[in-house]
């Protein structure tokens, strides 16, 4: 009893506290064995070590087989081809508007480029560039990146999304695809709750295709109401004009939350000095009428005077350090950092999944070789192996990220479109993202015979469209071969709004392959009119003709898709440290 008194009083606070404090109590009573000394027990050090311990995945072992070798040789040489078209397009858009426009941007008007300013922007040069191609080939001409650089960069150690206007190309003239592009842009700041900074440089609308840039939902009018959104939404808006800022453009910096604007170089106005001596017959110069000092001193529409642009991207900056944003703790993001750095290489190289891109549906090897040269490790954790084997899905890790794969592996039946439904439930049961690798099969034409089938298979991809629909974790979608008809949707397509989707450049995108066009076309349709459809399908469905109209956020090499993955997924896990994650009620209104 005596000694029951004189034991300490100390009640533990918590559970880990209490389970060591009754834990040593029991160890005290068991004297050591001979020979051994007790270590002394701690849950903390177990939980760490556990959490150390990498993962337990199998690996997937799937070298290149000699009797795969004539439809891997194949495929290489069609993606060589493919990629010699990405790196001439590339060049293409890297030039802008052309030797002339560059030499007026940068002498005449003493403007810095627009890869320039996110030089001064960005923390560094490794940013995600989104849907770079489009703007080529379209009817109304070429339009080099749609006249602005979209994408996603770190300013201060934080994930930003940038739109900046490229005056070098049309004089920053708004075309259609301009307003599609900077609407995709607004609308991955909103998926991924992302901070948007504008660099603005742009002359307004191309008047001649007004009646596709201004009276419809998703026309130009839908910047502002997306400006406001995001306010309500707590997502953070910069403005910085550094450069003209005409007619419509005039709102983007008053709707944002803080404005930076460039002496003698920004110039803020709804109708510049031609209309007000059109209109009144006055002289006014663009300075007088909406320079950065009359907006700084007088109007009161931007918050931050610079008298040069690398000044101008230094206040950015700094605005963007205010944001009391709630990044990573020190600790978890060294913890990040060692995880990542700890990450295994697959075993094969990235440079053969050029050989395992499909060159076409009859050219497509398994995927999981393509799995096995994109996870960590090339480990995969496989979900139901032996049931609906025409769709691959599992769990693996990318760069240290959890993820659910979902891949096709022939034509999404019955059974896989169940299984898909399944897993995709499963993943958002967990809060996994996932990540979908498609190569739909080429629309076939619907038989009496396989009537009843078919019925049985439309009520399972319905069931897989809803699960994907549903699902409220982050999805990715890369095309790694064809994107035809209704299973692309159940595959997560572009209607059915994944975070982000990437094509490679061997991808079709159509509602029925090339040479597939009999599946569209009545029974008794002339050869002649199938040959010209199946024409325009091989026409039409290459990704760089799809990307230059921007169904997707790029063209990607196959190599480079474990690279893109991570910057994707890091840019997704940004999301759980916001501030908040509640709509409000009022928006920031500007004075």
């Amino acid at each position: 009893m005596n000694g029951e008194k004189n034991e300490p009083h100390n009640k533990p606070n918590s559970f880990h506290t209490a389970f060591e404090f009754h834990t040593s109590k029991l160890l005290s009573l068991c004297p050591p064995q001979h020979g051994h000394q007790r270590r002394p027990f701690s849950v903390r050090s177990v939980a760490a070590k556990r959490k150390a311990l990498r993962s337990s995945f199998p690996v997937l072992e799937l070298p290149l087989l000699p009797i795969q070798r004539h439809v891997y040789e194949a495929n290489l040489r069609n993606s060589r081809a493919c990629q010699n078209k990405y790196t001439e397009l590339q060049e293409k858009v890297r030039r802008g508007g052309g030797e002339n426009a560059v030499i007026r941007h940068t002498q005449r008007n003493r403007k810095l480029l627009v890869r320039d300013r996110l030089r001064f922007l960005l923390d560094d040069d490794d940013f995600l560039e989104l849907s770079p191609f489009a703007g080529m080939g379209l009817p109304y001409g070429d339009i080099p990146s749609a006249g602005c650089l979209t994408g996603i960069g770190r300013i201060n150690g934080l994930w930003c999304v940038f739109i900046a206007n490229d005056a070098t190309v049309k004089g920053g003239t708004a075309y259609p695809i301009t307003v599609k592009k900077q609407l995709r842009a607004q609308e991955v700041a909103i998926q991924n709750r992302l901070p948007c900074v504008y660099l603005v440089d742009s002359g307004g609308a191309f008047l001649p295709l007004q009646s596709e840039i201004f009276p419809d939902k998703n026309h130009g009018g839908r910047t502002f109401y997306n400006e406001a959104i995001m306010s309500a939404m707590k997502i953070p808006q910069v403005a910085l004009v550094c450069g003209s800022c005409t007619a419509g453009g005039a709102y983007i910096p008053t709707m944002a939350e803080e404005a930076v604007m460039v002496h003698q170089i920004g110039t803020i106005f709804l109708g510049g000095p031609p209309l007000v001596k059109a209109a009144t017959g006055e002289e006014v110069t663009p300075e007088d009428l909406g320079g950065a000092r009359l907006h700084a001193e007088v109007s009161g529409c931007v918050d931050h005077f610079a008298l040069e642009e690398k000044e101008a991207f230094d206040h950015t900056r700094n605005i963007i350090s205010t944001l009391n944003l709630h990044l990573p703790e020190e600790e978890e993001e060294e913890e990040d950092t060692a995880k990542r750095k700890a990450a295994e290489q697959p075993l094969h190289s990235p440079e053969e999944l050029l050989g395992l891109a499909p060159r076409s549906y009859s050219h497509t090897l398994d995927v999981k070789m393509i799995v096995s040269r994109l996870t960590d490790g090339s480990r995969f954790q496989e979900f139901k192996g032996r049931y609906g084997t025409t769709l691959v899905t599992g769990f693996a890790k990318i760069h240290g990220h959890l993820v659910g794969i979902v891949a096709n592996n022939g034509a999404l039946t019955y059974e896989a479109a169940l299984k898909g439904s399944h897993f995709v439930q499963l993943c958002d049961q967990r809060d996994v993202p996932l990540l979908f690798l498609q190569n739909t099969a080429p629309a076939a034409a619907l038989t009496l015979s396989a009537a009843e089938t078919n019925s049985n298979r439309l009520k399972a991809q319905g069931s897989m469209m809803s699960a994907v629909a549903c699902a409220s974790v982050p999805k990715i979608t890369v095309v790694i071969g064809g994107c035809h008809g209704g299973d692309s949707y159940a595959m997560c397509g572009r209607a059915f709004d994944p975070n982000f989707l990437f094509l490679w450049p061997n991808a079709r995108v159509s509602l029925a392959a090339p040479g597939h066009a009999d599946s569209l076309l009545p029974a008794d349709t002339k050869q002649e009119e199938e040959k010209k459809l199946n024409e325009k399908l091989e026409e039409e469905s290459s990704a760089f003709f799809s990307s230059g109209r921007m169904w997707d956020d790029g063209v990607i090499l196959p190599q480079e898709t474990r690279k893109v993955l991570r910057d994707a997924l890091d840019i997704i896990k940004q999301q759980r440290h916001q501030l908040s994650t509640e709509k409000k009620q009022s928006v920031l209104l500007r004075m």
